[in-house]
C-alpha cells in the first residue's frame, strides 16, 4: 500500500528578512525495528499536516546552514549544509525517530528517541544555483531508509531572491541510448508518473533472470538464505519488466526469533522487501 505524506516547505529569513535559505520537498523513512517478543518489524515514517522548522539556520562563511523540521510525535530531521569556495554541500543528515510513537512503532522493544546520522552522498552544488531533483532518491544508513523526491533547494541565498539557474540530480538526467529496461523506482513508490511516446517496434521480451544467492548473519551464522531469481511486471500505463541483477544487488536486514527481514537493493533505487 502506498502512505500518505506531505510536502515540506521551509523559507529561512535573515536580519533583513530576505530569503537566504529555500527548500520545498516531500520524503517518508522506512524503519526496521525490534518488538516486544523479539521479531523485526519495517514500519513506515511519513511527515505530517503540521512539520515546524524550528532551530534552521541561513549560514554563512563560517558557519554551516541548517534546515531542521519536526513533526508527528517527537520525529525530527536536519540536514547542515556547508559553503566552500565557490559551492555549497550537504554535510550530515540527522533523523531522530521516537519509538513512543505506538501508531507508527506498535509493540516496539526499544522506547524513546532513536537518532541515525548519515554522510549525505549528493555532490556539490554551485552557489547561485538551485538543486532540483523530481525522481526519489534513496539513502540508507542502519535500519533506516530516507527516500526523497521532488526536491528544490537552494542554500545562502544571494539578494533574497531563489535562483532560476538549476542543478539536476542524476536520478533526472536522461541518458542517450539506454540499453536496459528504465528504473522502476517511480513505479513501485508511486512518487511521481512520467509518459512516453508509444515505440514505433514491438519490444524485445525480457529474458529469464539469473539466479542470485542472498543471505543474512547473525553474529558468524547463517541466519536467512534466498536462492532466486527475481523479475518485477509492473503495470501502469504500460507493462514494464525488469530483472533485478544478482551481481549489483545488495543485500541486508535482520533476523529475530520468529520473523527475518530481507533487503535487496539493486543499485538503481529499487528496493524489494520480504
Amino acid at each position: 500500500g502506498f502512505f500518505q505524506t506531505y510536502a515540506v516547505e521551509v523559507d529561512i529569513k535573515d536580519a533583513s528578512n530576505a530569503t537566504c535559505l529555500y527548500a520545498d520537498w516531500m520524503m517518508r523513512f522506512l524503519i526496521t525495528y525490534e518488538s516486544n517478543n523479539g521479531d523485526y518489524k519495517t514500519t513506515t515514517l511519513n511527515l505530517s499536516s503540521s512539520v515546524t522548522h524550528n532551530g534552521s539556520v541561513c549560514g554563512n562563511d563560517t558557519q554551516a546552514a541548517l534546515v531542521a523540521v519536526q513533526f508527528g510525535e517527537g520525529h525530527s530531521w536536519s540536514i547542515n549544509i556547508t559553503k566552500n569556495n565557490e559551492t555549497y554541500q550537504g554535510d550530515f543528515i540527522a533523523l531522530t525517530y521516537n519509538t513512543n510513537d505506538t501508531a507508527v512503532f506498535p509493540d516496539a522493544k526499544r522506547k524513546g528517541p532513536v537518532t541515525v546520522l548519515v554522510k549525505d552522498p549528493l555532490h556539490p552544488v554551485q552557489l547561485n544555483t538551485v538543486f532540483v531533483c523530481h525522481n526519489s532518491y534513496f539513502i540508507e544508513a542502519e535500519n533506516v531508509t530516507q527516500i526523497f523526491w521532488n526536491v528544490t533547494m537552494q542554500a545562502f541565498v544571494q539578494n533574497g531572491t531563489v535562483s532560476k539557474k538549476e542543478s539536476r540530480c542524476p536520478a533526472d538526467t536522461p541518458t542517450s541510448a539506454p540499453t536496459v529496461p528504465p528504473t522502476i523506482a517511480n513505479a513501485t513508490t508511486a512518487f511521481t508518473t512520467t509518459s512516453s511516446p508509444a515505440p514505433t517496434t514491438a519490444p524485445k521480451p525480457v529474458e529469464n533472470p539469473d539466479t542470485g544467492n542472498y543471505s543474512l548473519k547473525s553474529g558468524n551464522k547463517t541466519c536467512f538464505l534466498a536462492t532466486v531469481g527475481l523479475q518485477l511486471n509492473v503495470s501502469q500505463d504500460k507493462p514494464l519488466v525488469i530483472n533485478i541483477n544478482p551481481k549489483t544487488t545488495v543485500a541486508d536486514g535482520a533476523c529475530g526469533n520468529t520473523t527475518a527481514t530481507l533487503k535487496l537493493n539493486d543499485g538503481n533505487s529499487t528496493l524489494i522487501g520480504f
